[in-house]
């Protein structure tokens, strides 16, 4: 079996913790994603979906339990080591896009490359590649307000890719498209797994979209109440 990427167990997360209007969201959640795994994490406004994504980004910290992400334990890592690894390890991409303004495709992408200290020329030259990759590669000096939705998710998607992250962690991805577009966006997603071997992380509210993927973790209240393969199996 391939090595496990994401490895969480018993996950409790707290907010207002010690005041009367404490409130568990999470409550003691385990997990494991292998390499090279399509899995979605599904379930209703509120039941924690997105709490549990915040902690597998790294973007926020688990009041209890383990979390170990490329077999680090990441409660043993501080805000510079964090942020490291959310720039390197993990692709994010968000409903959104979390474009910068007044900056083109081609610099979007080339950000995170900048953070991680890759040169210009190499910079450059991934971007593009990134971009084609996508089907934007006509649109390397457009703003992100001269392109579609579609197209800005497009370019979040090649920006999401621009350090090679071990893993792809998508935030409803195409909640802000039309079908046809989100259909465009999805198959983008299924490339990247299949060619390219990336472990991706959907984190949908939509049982179709899940069923796309090999494994569908539902989340409810705060607890897994169901994990299983894929009604398709990766079929698209």
């Amino acid at each position: 079996m391939s090595k496990v990427i994401i490895s969480m167990r018993d996950i409790i997360k707290r907010y207002y913790i010690g005041q009367p209007n404490e409130l568990q969201i999470l409550n003691g959640i385990s997990i494991d994603v292998h390499e090279g795994e399509f899995v979605s994490i599904v379930g209703a406004s509120g039941s924690g979906k997105s709490t549990l994504m915040n902690i597998i980004g790294a973007l926020d910290r688990p009041t209890e339990g383990t979390y170990h992400l490329n077999g680090r334990d990441i409660s043993t890592l501080d805000d510079r080591e964090l942020s490291r690894i959310r720039n390197s390890e993990i692709g994010f991409v968000f409903q959104t896009f979390n474009l910068i303004p007044r900056t083109n495709a081609l610099k979007n992408v080339e950000l995170p490359m900048l953070y991680a200290g890759k040169s210009k020329h190499e910079r450059t030259k991934r971007a593009k590649e990134l971009l084609k990759m996508v089907g934007m590669e006509d649109r390397y000096t457009h703003q992100p307000n001269e392109l579609s939705g579609g197209q800005k998710q497009r370019v979040a998607i090649a920006r999401a890719m621009a350090n090679d992250p071990s893993i792809l962690l998508a935030d409803e991805p195409t909640g802000a498209l039309d079908t046809k577009t989100g259909r465009l966006v999805m198959d983008i997603f299924h490339k990247l797994h299949d060619e390219e071997g990336k472990t991706i992380v959907l984190i949908t509210h939509s049982p179709e979209l899940a069923k796309e993927t090999e494994r569908i973790i539902t989340i409810s209240d705060g607890s897994v109440i169901s994990d299983t393969g894929g009604a398709e199996n990766g079929a698209h």
